[in-house]
């Protein structure tokens, strides 16, 4: 399988589970796939398979500067790493938000552009997030 089948085929497994976060987070199929992190996951192991490609092909990641960082995204086997890990960690923030609104309580329609920041630019829907149950818990 190629790298781009690979690309197209983690964002497949992703976004059904976005669509179920944000549209059906409490049907029990959505809270089995939560509880079992069955996505997130899959996606690590398809991560770990391309870190480890990556790696052998491309010698070690230098995380060191700018200009380092720069030049491994040259590299497709590592682009593909790094996206996959976004997918990844991005999907378990979204779920952890899922989880965190079972005792908030925030009306679903509230929590739903946290997730979609949290699916687009990560760490925005993040601050979203922790915004709103920050006046949630001062409301209590």
């Amino acid at each position: 399988m190629t790298p781009t089948e690979v690309f197209s085929y983690a964002n497949l497994m992703a976004m059904p589970m976005w669509l179920l976060l944000i549209v059906l987070p409490k049907w029990k199929v959505t809270r089995f796939l939560i509880d079992y992190k069955i996505i997130p996951l899959a996606l690590s192991l398809i991560y770990a398979i391309y870190i480890f490609i990556a790696i052998k092909t491309g010698g070690g990641m230098d995380f060191g500067s700018l200009e380092s960082v720069m030049a491994l995204f040259t590299k497709e086997n590592a682009v593909l790493a790094g996206w996959v890990h976004y997918l990844a960690f991005d999907l378990l923030v979204g779920m952890w938000i899922i989880d965190q609104n079972r005792t908030l309580k925030i009306h679903q329609l509230l929590i739903a552009p946290c997730l979609v920041g949290t699916f687009m630019l990560g760490p925005v829907g993040f601050l979203l997030f922790m915004a709103m149950r920050s006046i949630k818990k001062l409301q209590s």
